[in-house]
């Protein structure tokens, strides 16, 4: 094996989160490493990528002690770590983020001819067409993580370690990064592959381990697995996989939209959704349906059309407006857009219902937190204190925390959009029931997402968008993941 790691062991304080961990990859091997949020998954790969040290146990490369204190040594051994949250900086040119930190020098000045040389040298090498020059801030997701990859083998990596890579691409930008992998392995470079997709990691990996509670749960040959054994070992338990849609009669209509326009994203918008309704909006990336539901909720500014709440045209110009009407809009990336990293779990989950809770110049702070406890055991939030830090929480539960914010301010209508995205398995199956009982409960109900499991499994009809346009509603039988992609990709108009 080219690499392994032996018996590995951490706890932060009494917290124990490795527990005699075993991990090996070989060369020219993609390896799945997966489990919960909290699992131990980035912690092993902290103590690979010398970001902690271990208590104990013992990494080894090419069967030889290695020793990782520090990122650099990583970096020595030919170990990089790509994460989720990709570490460029938009306003450099490519080759500027490739050598950021390793510039290369001629006496006191940059060489810049040397180094656009050697980025393009790398990005040719992968097949790449992105232009040294570009501004990185120009380049869409899918260039952004080739570039990342890029940097990694400028400076000789053997072992690529990927966190979450595809969790904000689109399919053709999936495509390219999958054919760099299978590229990079044909060369003889590892990737250990950490995603809560299984379905690509059945597609693109050759085996897979998996971590619960900081123990290995299992490990083995992607061929002799699936999808449902790939859960079953996650959680713990047996992952339905069934349907979420539910048999209960639909009440009025809530929400109407009348070709409604924003130019530079979507054109000519009509649609309607009655309340206990769980309406799908779905697409390739770039379809337009997030600026289309920011648009709703005040936060792109619309040319023409109407939206109606209850059959009144309302003017929404800002979010505050929509939530004072009852909108709700749980955003898709909850690190940049839905939580605050500074302020507390309860902070978190009260912040739209500030002007409701006060009493003159001061917040009723018992009311906040009655209206969190209820809401945290609602949506079955796991949590140590509501006043620790709402970064101390998994993904999942903090897009928990997120949607409690808005189940505080009674919300009328709620738009998720991508709800799972970045969430492990359990927390997703959460999700989906959560959205489900809130239907039934009466909610008016928007669900944006780009996979199309997601949508067939939760709604009850869908609308497929296409550059900015809606290419046509499925309903019932016709809901299926076929008909999806021949809209999605404009292949047909229904």
């Amino acid at each position: 094996m080219a690499l392994e790691l032996k018996r590995i062991c951490k706890s932060f304080g009494s917290n124990l989160v490795l527990n005699n961990v075993d991990f090996s990859l070989a060369d020219g091997e993609i390896h799945a490493l997966l489990g919960e949020n909290g699992a131990g998954k980035s912690t092993l790969m902290n103590i690979l990528g010398g970001v902690v040290k271990a208590d104990s146990g013992q990494i080894t490369l090419d069967g030889k002690p290695a020793e990782i204190s520090c990122p650099a040594d990583a970096i020595k051994h030919g170990i990089a770590f790509i994460h989720q949250e990709l570490n460029l900086i938009n306003d450099l040119s490519v080759y500027e983020n490739l050598f950021i930190g390793e510039e290369v020098r001629r006496g006191a000045f940059l060489n810049r001819r040397k180094m656009r040389e050697e980025a393009q040298k790398v990005l040719a090498g992968m097949g790449s067409d992105i232009s040294p020059d570009a501004l990185v801030g120009s380049l869409d997701a899918g260039s952004k993580q080739i570039v990342e990859i890029a940097r990694s083998l400028l400076f000789n990596a053997r072992t690529i370690i990927m966190d979450e890579p595809t969790t904000s691409l689109g399919e053709k930008e999936i495509a390219r990064v999958f054919e760099l992998m299978r590229s990079l392995k044909h060369r003889g470079v590892s990737i250990i592959f950490i995603s809560h997709k299984l379905r690509e990691v059945m597609e693109i990996c050759d085996r897979y381990t998996v971590l619960r509670d900081g123990c290995v749960a299992g490990n083995g040959d992607i061929r002799d697995t699936d999808e449902t054994r790939l859960a079953l070992l996650m959680v713990g338990h047996t992952v339905s996989g069934n349907e979420y849609k539910r048999e209960h009669p639909l009440g009025e209509v809530v929400l109407e939209v009348s070709h409604l326009s924003s130019p530079s994203y979507f054109s000519d918008i009509s649609f309607s959704l009655r309340r206990g309704e769980i309406l799908g909006f779905t697409g390739l990336l770039g379809d337009g349906r997030s600026q289309l539901f920011q648009a709703i909720f005040g936060f792109i500014p619309v040319t023409s059309g109407e939206i109606l709440l209850y059959g009144k045209v309302e003017k929404i110009a800002s979010p505050h407006k929509a939530a004072s009407l009852g909108i709700g809009y749980v955003p898709p990336d909850r690190k940049e857009n839905g939580i605050i990293k500074d302020l507390t779990i309860l902070e978190n989950g009260s912040i739209a219902v500030y002007e409701q809770i006060r009493r003159l110049l001061f917040t009723d702070h018992a009311r906040e937190r009655s209206l969190m406890l209820e809401n945290a055991k609602a949506l079955n939030i796991k949590y140590a204190r509501l006043e620790d830090s709402i970064q101390s929480l998994s993904g999942g539960n903090q897009q928990k925390v997120v949607l409690a914010r808005w189940l505080s301010a009674h919300s009328r209508v709620l738009i998720f959009d991508n709800p799972t995205q970045g969430v492990d398995v359990g927390a997703k199956e959460d999700i989906y029931e959560i959205i489900c009982r809130l239907a039934q409960e009466g909610c008016a109900i928007v669900v944006l997402s780009g996979e199309a499991q997601e949508i067939t499994r939760l709604c009850e009809r869908a609308y497929i968008m296409y550059h900015g346009h809606i290419a046509g509603e499925l309903k019932e039988n016709e809901l299926d993941e076929n008909n999806i992609m021949l809209l999605a990709t404009g292949a047909k108009q229904a």
